[in-house]
């Protein structure tokens, strides 16, 4: 469904937050010939927006800082863009339309935007504010950590999800002599991605590396030596760990507090209708700290999306409106690959379809409901990945060539016939026998 914006182009629009989310409306916004005559752009860090995504590979020693910066200032000044780095935006005055930063400054907007992202999710647990305890969000985060892992000793990782095993396996590589344990509270790693096999053969992987993963690991407490550094985690179950620091990568908190004070509409996240506008129109949202339709974001390919209707609306261009759709998941570290997409659990509706080849560590299993791919979950071997994910999301009928579905990248070609031939109710099954 498509309609006309309801917006036209503003005379100055004001981003705050200078994140990925931001930095890609601005790319967008300046390629359009009715974009808002004046841009002002205000991050709270003091470094242009950088790609988040490669801060596992910055830790881990894989590559250098420069090459996560997206763009450099002077690019923001080329495009006549105002950037205002290391500065915090602490308050919103809708009725005069204007935003205080914590330096001062004030500064008036016709359009605002607010892309703060999100910050790490701290357990409410005893000594969780000792000295040593760390997250991996940003450039600081990924620099502490880095200096951590030279010096050796024992790192704890909060969460077996992507973030947590990115910056164990980063704190591995980069280490000194340094022992490094993943807690994970599920039974199993990447529980929201990944089934039962697929878990169990990335565990074996990670602990060959030399991480000690502990799963069912539920924690109790956080203990600090004489100078209030941190030296002990405690387990409900009573198991102790050493540790020299504490790294929690257990999820995220939206950064909604700015909409909250300024009495916008807000739950777990600033609320936004399919416009991304908040109950304010004056005021759009943006990525990490929005909620739509009970559903907050922690992923690039959503937020990716919402951009695009953002900066249709801010331009006065013919705008879609934003919808959730599903989004698949890739581990980012070296030599292990791995792809998911849709539900880990079966039930009853579903044919489950699945290949394991032991001895290369090969393994997919797929989802199907009335011969339609409603998950995957691909290790070792994933180059039909994607081409599974763009049958689930045009949900193709599959249930003529099922069994060629699990087979390797040579098969595209033939699924892709069948698919084509049962589009155009024309007959098929010679195809796969000659397949």
């Amino acid at each position: 469904m498509e309609t006309t914006s309801r917006c036209s182009t503003h005379k100055h629009l004001v981003i705050i937050g200078n994140g990925m989310a931001s930095h890609r409306l601005v790319e967008a916004l300046v390629k359009q010939p009715t974009r808002p005559q004046r841009i002002t752009v205000i991050g709270a860090e003091p470094a242009p927006a950088y790609n988040r995504i490669l801060l596992s590979p910055l830790l881990a020693g894989e590559m250098q800082q420069d090459a996560l910066t997206l763009r450099d200032a002077d690019w923001y000044a080329v495009q006549g863009i105002a950037l205002i780095l290391g500065e915090k935006v602490e308050a919103l005055d809708r009725s005069r339309q204007t935003l205080t930063t914590d330096s001062g400054r004030s500064l008036d907007y016709d359009h605002l935007v607010i892309a703060t992202g999100s910050r790490p999710a701290m357990p409410s647990i005893p000594g969780i504010a000792l000295e040593g305890v760390h997250s991996f969000r940003d450039l600081q985060d990924a620099s502490t950590l880095t200096e951590i892992a030279q010096q050796g000793g024992d790192a704890v990782v909060i969460g077996g999800g992507l973030l947590g095993l990115e910056a164990a396996e980063g704190l591995r590589k980069r280490g000194n002599e340094m022992q490094v344990s993943v807690l994970q509270r599920s039974n199993r790693l990447m529980n929201r991605q990944l089934d039962a096999t697929a878990s169990k053969l990335l565990e074996e992987e990670l602990t060959q590396r030399g991480l000690n993963i502990i799963t069912g690991a539920e924690l109790a407490q956080l203990e600090g030596d004489e100078n209030g550094r941190v030296s002990k985690v405690h387990l409900l179950d009573g198991r102790q760990l050493n540790a020299t620091s504490v790294i929690i990568t257990a999820g995220i908190t939206p950064n909604a507090e700015l909409g909250h004070q300024a009495g916008l509409t807000t739950e777990r996240a600033i609320v936004v209708d399919e416009y991304l506008t908040t109950s304010d129109p004056a005021i759009s949202a943006l990525g990490e700290c929005c909620q739509f339709n009970g559903t907050t974001y922690g992923l690039v390919e959503p937020i990716w999306r919402q951009v695009e209707v953002l900066a249709a609306t801010l331009c006065g261009t013919t705008t879609p409106c934003y919808v959730d759709v599903p989004s698949a998941t890739k581990l980012k570290i070296s030599g292990v690959a791995l792809y998911a997409f849709g539900p880990t659990e079966t039930n009853d509706e579903h044919e489950v379809l699945s290949y394991h080849d032991v001895e290369l560590g090969d393994y997919r299993r797929l989802l199907l409901r009335d011969g339609q791919i409603e998950g995957a979950v691909l290790y070792g071997d994933t180059s039909l990945g994607p081409w599974y994910f763009e049958q689930a999301l045009a949900g193709h009928s599959l249930s003529n060539c099922r069994q060629a579905l699990l087979f390797g990248a040579a098969d595209i070609e033939v699924l892709q016939a069948v698919i084509a031939d049962q589009q155009n109710d024309t007959p098929h099954l010679s195809t796969l026998e000659a397949a």
